[in-house]
């Protein structure tokens, strides 16, 4: 414990550590970034592709546009309130341990992980079942791309992403990595199409 005799709460070691995959090795950042990537998946595909299905079945519902808006909103409050509770749980675990950026936080990494994912959300819950039949490794491909990007780009840390890490406590932990999966974003919102289009064939 640090000087400053400060706990932190259970459920901020629970989020900070990405719900304990920042304690495994090697490279705990890479962990991180795949319990990001398996708690994003569960959501597509627990809570998206039962809504996509249902539209497709009811194509003629006046109530369909605002439906998938809400949908869309919920996306973004998601991330939202997952960097929120980042920045939280990483300020408790650095005033208790008087540690500026220890590699077990991995919630900053779940943060860049749903940001950098963003534009598979509707493809992919669309391909849910496609994972079962032939040739359905091909619709991993996708996510492997956004998984890898977001990595490159969480350890070369291009300008501004090193700089932001200057912030304060939680704030400078998440940011960056924030930062690395907006980077992220359009490129895999580029050359996922090309990877949809060579798995539906």
């Amino acid at each position: 414990m640090s000087e400053s005799g400060t706990k932190a709460p259970r459920w901020a070691w629970w989020v900070a550590t990405g719900l304990g995959s920042g304690w495994l090795h090697p490279a705990p950042g890479t962990w991180g970034s795949l319990a990001g990537l398996g708690t994003w998946c569960i959501f597509t595909f627990t809570v998206t592709t039962p809504f996509v299905s249902w539209a497709m079945a009811h194509g003629q519902n006046p109530w369909l546009p605002c439906l998938g808006g809400a949908m869309e909103l919920l996306f973004l409050v998601l991330i939202g309130l997952l960097t929120w509770l980042s920045v939280r749980a990483s300020d408790h675990v650095v005033m208790e341990t008087g540690t500026k950026d220890p590699g077990y936080i991995v919630a900053d990494e779940w943060v860049g992980m749903w940001v950098t994912l963003w534009p598979l959300r509707w493809t992919m819950a669309q391909s849910a079942f496609r994972f079962v039949g032939p040739g359905g490794w091909r619709w991993c491909l996708p996510l492997l791309l956004a998984f890898l990007v977001f990595r490159i780009l969480d350890i070369w840390k291009p300008w501004p992403v090193h700089q932001i890490q200057d912030l304060p406590a939680g704030q400078g932990i998440v940011a960056d990595d924030l930062v690395a999966g907006l980077y992220g974003l359009p490129i895999v919102a580029m050359l996922a199409p090309w990877l949809f289009a060579w798995a539906g064939r």
